[in-house]
């Protein structure tokens, strides 16, 4: 062993401490890893920095604009309302169908695709059903990785083996080949995370804190119009409470009586509605054509046109505010300062009358939208205290198809193999630029460049693992140590040592340095090389036990999970996955 594979050992060991203690961000341990192999002579600076340019750092960048374009459209927040409709009020079905669903899709797709694509629509319906993100999220990851074993394409890890497996004289792969034993895989793993997995992964205090305040509760006020698809229909038909997670508290009819709200009450022409939601519901509520919020503000606009270039924001009234004591309609709130108030929150408190006529309190928070200038302008205000100066524009839903339609071409063409993924997704963010599903600029401020930066970062290390021959050397003492005397475990070293080597490098470089010397060994002790081939094809896709698989990183962010999380939920999961490949690799494969 030489000095700088020593030294390499040293520092992986590092980094799963510091990853471990989480004294650091992530994204700075990282690149605190790229530095040192660049500095320690371990690993050249030009190839340490590839991995920025790397197809796996331009695909996660691509898909992040699609999956940003998608939000930003409506396309996540109009199949998140489908699947409200199928599921009703019950929680174990948003669990099946979720995950059901993406396991199904990352069978014939990129899992990290799926990944992306699930992961804003899992935290919407999370909020909507009160619980927290990260009990559904590392679900949603674990469900795509689980589904790699499934089809050929389920993963690109299989197609390298099979290339590999085509290199040594063997028959490639076929399209099912691996569905038998990929299958019972998904099955078990999502009855675990079910079962168990999910149940261990903890909530976090401030994880507890963000989520309260993402579903702080507004009352605000709308009418019905004659052409609403809401008109005529009664509450329990429309299902404000399931669909939109609105509670109405009053209707106040045209005639001026007040009418309190039954499942059998019908709304009509003209009727305005007191209701209590929160923020996001309330802001797309209107783009959908289905009310008119009270008191719309339509300065500067043209017939037809929408508030999509007006900006939100979220205000504090201070003491000493002349505001205090005030109603909105009594300040003439919308030609004094040119904003429209879309919501009203009291601590909590629930709010009885219309807002407009309701008196303002010290301590009130305001939905407020606007232009842009004038928002900005509220921080110079001693009347008001800017909790959230910029809030996200209203979905664009015109454009909703043809980002859809952008990210399914950009599926057909990876699945027939027109393009590689990469350079697939990146026609796909040029697409949604140019058809103005998203600005550049919307894009970048969504982007989690947290996450790229750690992804781009840590592919050096499964760089220098590869260049400095240390993933060689574990492979060949594991087969020393094992010897050959008995087959089945040797099998199993060869499994162990696959997923080791893929929680650090990527799946494809793992299968890459392990399966030459599995398939030579196998010929050397007269076993079957396919049986061997297909169990690292398998232990390859093992990434359970550390976030470091791009499809967990992109949840690991946003589940606010830490890295022994996934050591703690993902090392059952995978020692399930070994007793299953175990068993059925050698049966189906016989040695």
């Amino acid at each position: 062993m030489t000095f700088n594979m020593i030294l390499l050992l040293i520092i992986i060991v590092a980094a799963l401490v510091l990853f471990s203690i989480e004294t650091l961000p992530a994204e700075v341990i990282a690149l605190g890893i790229m530095m040192t192999l660049i500095v320690s002579g371990i690993l050249p600076a030009d190839i340490a920095f590839e991995g920025f340019g790397s197809g796996t750092s331009i695909m996660i960048l691509g898909l992040l604009i699609l999956t940003a374009a998608l939000v930003r459209t409506g396309v996540i927040q109009q199949i998140s309302r489908k699947i409200l409709m199928t599921i009703g009020d019950n929680k174990t079905k948003l669990y099946w169908v979720i995950m059901g669903t993406a396991g199904i899709l990352s069978a014939f797709m990129s899992n990290t695709a799926t990944s992306a694509f699930f992961t804003p629509m899992t935290i919407g319906l999370a909020r909507k059903f009160k619980i927290p993100p990260s009990k559904l999220l590392m679900s949603l990851a674990f469900a795509t990785i689980l589904a790699s074993s499934v089809t050929l394409v389920g993963t690109s890890t299989n197609v390298v083996v099979s290339g590999l497996m085509e290199q040594h004289g063997m028959a490639p792969l076929g399209m099912f080949e691996l569905t038998p034993v990929g299958i019972p895989i998904l099955i078990v793993g999502l009855l675990y995370m079910y079962l168990i997995g999910r149940h261990l992964v903890p909530v976090r205090d401030q994880e507890d804190q963000d989520f309260s305040s993402e579903i702080m509760p507004y009352i605000s006020e709308f009418t019905v119009t004659s052409d609403s698809p809401w008109s005529g229909k009664s509450l329990d038909e429309i299902g404000l409470g399931k669909l939109y997670d609105l509670t109405v508290l009053r209707i106040l009819k045209e005639s001026g009586y007040h009418i309190e709200p039954r499942a059998n009450t019908v709304f009509q022409p003209g009727d305005r509605v007191l209701v209590e939601g929160n923020r996001d519901q309330l802001v797309t509520l209107e783009d959908e054509g289905i009310v008119t919020f009270t008191g719309k503000f339509k300065q500067g606009q043209q017939a037809g046109e929408t508030s999509q270039d007006f900006a939100m924001a979220e205000v504090i009234l201070l003491p000493g505010s002349p505001l205090v004591g005030r109603t909105l309609a009594g300040l003439n709130f919308r030609d004094r300062y040119g904003l429209q108030v879309l919501g009203v929150n009291r601590k909590g408190e629930t709010i009885h009358h219309r807002i407009s006529r309701a008196r303002l309190q010290v301590g009130d928070q305001l939905l407020l939208q606007g232009d842009q200038d004038t928002i900005d302008s509220l921080g110079s205000n001693n009347n008001f205290r800017v909790v959230t100066g910029k809030l996200d524009a209203m979905p664009e839903t015109k454009r909703a198809p043809i980002a859809l339609g952008i990210f399914a071409v950009v599926l057909l063409l990876v699945s027939f193999g027109i393009v590689s993924l990469p350079v697939a997704v990146m026609l796909g963010a040029m697409a949604v630029f140019v058809t103005r599903c998203i600005t550049p600029g919307e894009a970048y401020r969504r982007i989690n460049w947290n996450l790229w930066l750690l992804i781009s970062c840590m592919l050096a290390l499964g760089q220098a693992m590869e260049i400095s021959g240390l993933a060689d050397l574990l492979a060949d003492q594991l087969v020393l140590l094992i010897g050959g005397t008995n087959p089945i475990l040797l099998l199993s070293a060869f499994f162990v040592i696959s997923l080791l080597l893929t929680q650090p490098m990527s799946n494809q470089a793992a299968a890459v340095v392990i399966i030459p010397v599995a398939i030579q060994t196998a010929v050397q002790l007269g076993l079957n090389p396919r049986t061997f081939a297909v169990m690292i094809a398998v232990g390859a896709s093992c990434s359970f036990i550390t976030p470091l698989e791009p499809a967990a990183l992109i949840v690991y962010g946003a589940g606010n999970y830490r890295f022994f999380d996934f050591i703690k939920v993902g090392s059952i999961l995978t020692v399930l996955i070994y007793v299953i490949a175990i068993l059925m690799v050698p049966w189906l494969w016989p040695l």
